[in-house]
């Protein structure tokens, strides 16, 4: 690593070495010359005078890419794609007359983008697996231990430590929906000429339309695409680009809530995530656990949301068939993209994979609430003993009011219900006091809801991916 120049931390301090090939300069221009065999040997196949020798010695150079000499040859010609097509030619002599024969340089250049963003779908993919499976093993391992429930981050009615995982599993859920949506439909830009009308095409097949379909569709095919885009200026539309990075936008906003929760939950000592023996929290206050993971994910998560402005600009922008003024903009975002939403979902993996509950702290939490919830199941239980409603609805007021303020001004533990039990007034429901206010009695259906969750969606959900992918690879949670 070069140390006197800047290194972008995504590459260099955060992401899997598969994304970042997948966005590499090796992965790029290897991917061009693919591409340019695609087309020389659909070229071949439907008559040009191409030959088998110079198609093998295209394919004999694949990866042998010389950089140096190509920025050279870029800084003399000012346009990067030539550059290329003068290297690998000077590899290839024989081939040279037939490189990007009737080829405008988005051939190769969107054509590259789309399959490194489909192959970068790809990995995202897994990853999201992984992710989904973890959570779903950590809604039903913790489906049935109450914890407080918050809205407007106060204390609010009871629901599962479980429950709540399935909240932040259905939303990645909705995002694997997403993201499989869009890489069936991610198309190819195929084979358009230079402003998308086909017209260097036709005059090399002597006007003949179906050898031109059938070049495009053989291209396509050869490079591992069913779906074509019908129609393109001299570049894919470039919603395709918006589409995408949208649904990678969704992947940071479940993953932000999820982390974002976790650091609230850290401050109150219910969950934290993974801390190592040798970990440091503070390089003056030793004893801190800091939630490092979460704050990286949300960091991470804040800077992916906002990515999706560019492309929506970028497409909105494109002049008739197209200008110049996306392509600095995508060599940045695209590839950030993908290299956030990857470091995000090994993020999320490596903290649900160790997270760690504190079940007597939670408990702690809500025996400290849950006397004011069940303040009316108790009144309910009065009333049907012969007590007069009103009377003991002030009654419970008056105590509870009493109890809150002990907390508040004193800093001691809620003693509503000693308060309760030692009224004449509850004289005839002292017995069944702890019984009423069991917290499992104020957990709803939320177990329930997880299995319900589980077994109708998640369980066949997993079962399709684990087919897919295999069974679970610890490489997802090392960070």
């Amino acid at each position: 690593m070069e140390h006197d120049v800047y290194q972008n931390p995504l590459t260099g301090r955060y992401a899997s070495k598969e994304m970042s090939y997948n966005w590499s300069e090796q992965k790029k221009h290897s991917t061009w010359r693919k591409l340019w065999i695609a087309l020389a040997e659909s070229e071949k196949e439907l008559g040009l005078p191409i030959t088998s020798e110079q198609v093998a010695l295209m394919k004999e150079h694949i990866e042998d890419i010389d950089f140096e000499a190509a920025a050279a040859k870029e800084k003399e010609l000012r346009h990067d794609v030539m550059s290329h097509i003068h290297i690998y030619g000077e590899l290839c002599p024989s081939a040279k007359p037939i490189i990007h024969l009737g080829a405008t340089s988005c051939y190769v250049t969107d054509n590259t983008e789309l399959i490194q963003m489909r192959d970068g779908m790809k990995i995202l993919k897994r990853k999201l697996a992984n992710v989904i499976k973890l959570f779903a093993d950590a809604a039903l391992k913790y489906k049935s231990i109450p914890t407080l429930g918050f809205t407007h981050y106060q204390p609010a009615q009871l629901t599962t430590v479980g429950k709540r995982f399935s909240l932040y599993l259905q939303d990645f859920v909705f995002d694997l929906e997403r993201l499989e949506s869009e890489m069936e439909r991610l198309p190819f830009r195929g084979v358009k000429g230079t402003t998308g009308t086909q017209a260097s095409f036709l005059s090399l097949f002597d006007n003949d339309h179906e050898k031109v379909r059938a070049l495009e569709k053989t291209v396509s095919a050869k490079m591992g695409f069913s779906n074509v885009v019908k129609v393109s200026g001299q570049t894919y539309t470039r919603k395709v680009d918006f589409y995408v990075v949208s649904v990678l936008s969704g992947i940071a906003q479940s993953a932000y809530k999820f982390a974002g929760d976790v650091r609230l939950l850290a401050n109150l000592k219910e969950i934290e995530e993974p801390f190592e023996s040798k970990q440091v929290g503070s390089s003056a206050m030793a004893y801190k656990r800091n939630p490092m993971r979460s704050e990286r994910v949300c960091s991470l998560a804040r800077y992916l949301m906002s990515l999706p402005a560019n492309p929506a600009n970028t497409h909105a922008n494109q002049w008739f068939e197209r200008t110049l003024d996306d392509s600095a903009n995508r060599r940045i975002v695209l590839p950030e993209a993908f290299l956030a939403a990857d470091i995000i979902l090994s993020l999320l993996s490596n903290i649900i994979n160790g997270i760690q509950l504190w079940p007597k702290v939670i408990e702690k939490h809500v025996n400290a609430e849950l006397p004011f919830m069940a303040t009316e199941n108790i009144m309910m239980a009065a009333v049907q003993s012969g007590g007069d409603r009103q009377e003991i609805h002030e009654a419970i007021r008056k105590h509870s009011m009493d109890a809150g303020r002990r907390v508040k001004e004193s800093g001691l533990e809620n003693d509503l219900l000693d308060r309760l039990k030692a009224d004449p007034a509850f004289a005839s429901v002292k017995d069944k006091i702890d019984e009423i206010v069991n917290p499992e009695a104020f957990i709803g259906r939320a177990p329930e809801q997880v299995d319900d969750f589980i077994a109708s969606t998640v369980g066949t959900l997993i079962a399709r991916l684990e087919k897919e992918f295999g069974s679970f690879s610890a490489e997802e949670i090392k960070v």
